[in-house]
């Protein structure tokens, strides 16, 4: 997904106010301690909390 550069400056994970990396199908937190991963659905980044995914090596109680 290609957004405007002002614009992924600004965009924040909603859980935690990290930076989001862009990908082509999803966002991802970059801080170390949050990590989710929120899915972009016809193009549009869905940033809600209950469609976010955490990363593999935790789950929704924490690192494994």
């Amino acid at each position: 997904m290609s957004l405007p550069t002002w614009l992924t400056e600004i965009v924040r994970c909603p859980a935690c106010r990290g930076e989001l990396r862009t990908g082509p199908d999803q966002f991802v937190c970059l801080a170390a301690d949050c990590g989710l991963q929120y899915p972009v659905v016809d193009g549009i980044p869905v940033l809600l909390g209950s469609d976010a995914v955490p990363p593999a090596d935790r789950d929704e109680h924490g690192p494994r």
